[in-house]
């Protein structure tokens, strides 16, 4: 979006009783609440993607899932901001921009299926969360230059799991072309848009 579009988009003009303002990055780790020590955040970060010198890590717990997600909002960083501080809440407050994985492991923890299998595709690359009943199988973001490569990697994760996408719905948080709904509704249970 450019950052003209900001400023004239009626939906950024309102102000909502909530607002939740995601980065599709590729920079995050989960980490499990009793190995996580916030001194060394980003080393733990830095042993699971590259970071540049200049790139800020910071951390939020994910109650949910039992642990930590470390990340890092530099990709994107400015225009995140910029949204943050022009969509308001009724009160007046700002809301934080956190990694689309934070609403994805909600959004999983939340559903009632047995197999929550939670996908966003953006920008060439697919982040996938899934879990089966109280535990959290995978949550994982794959390079996927075109759709048809990110359900490569849908059906790979199923496969690995062992999870029958005959039995399952996938819940997406990106909006999804019609013919690529119509390509998920061929192996799964059900494609939601949430």
């Amino acid at each position: 979006m450019s950052p003209d579009r900001i400023f004239t988009a009626p939906e950024f003009q309102s102000r909502y009783d909530e607002v939740e303002i995601s980065l599709l990055t590729p920079k995050c780790t989960l980490v499990p609440e009793h190995f996580f020590d916030k001194s060394v955040a980003r080393d733990i970060l830095g042993d699971a993607v590259e970071l540049k010198d200049t790139d800020q890590v910071d951390f939020i717990q994910e109650p949910a899932s039992g642990a930590v997600l470390v990340y890092s909002l530099s990709i994107g960083e400015t225009m995140s901001r910029l949204i943050s501080g022009t969509v308001l809440r009724k009160d007046g407050s700002t809301s934080p921009v956190l990694p689309e994985f934070h609403y994805m492991l909600a959004a999983a923890s939340r559903l009632s299926d047995y197999n929550r299998i939670v996908a966003s595709y953006a920008d060439g690359r697919l982040y996938l969360v899934v879990s089966q009943g109280r535990s959290l199988m995978l949550c994982n973001s794959f390079d996927a230059v075109d759709f048809t490569t990110a359900q490569y990697y849908i059906f790979m994760v199923m496969k690995r799991l062992q999870l029958n996408p005959e039995q399952s719905v996938i819940y997406f948080r990106t909006p999804l072309e019609q013919h690529e709904e119509m390509s998920l509704y061929r192996y799964f249970r059900g494609v939601e848009v949430i």
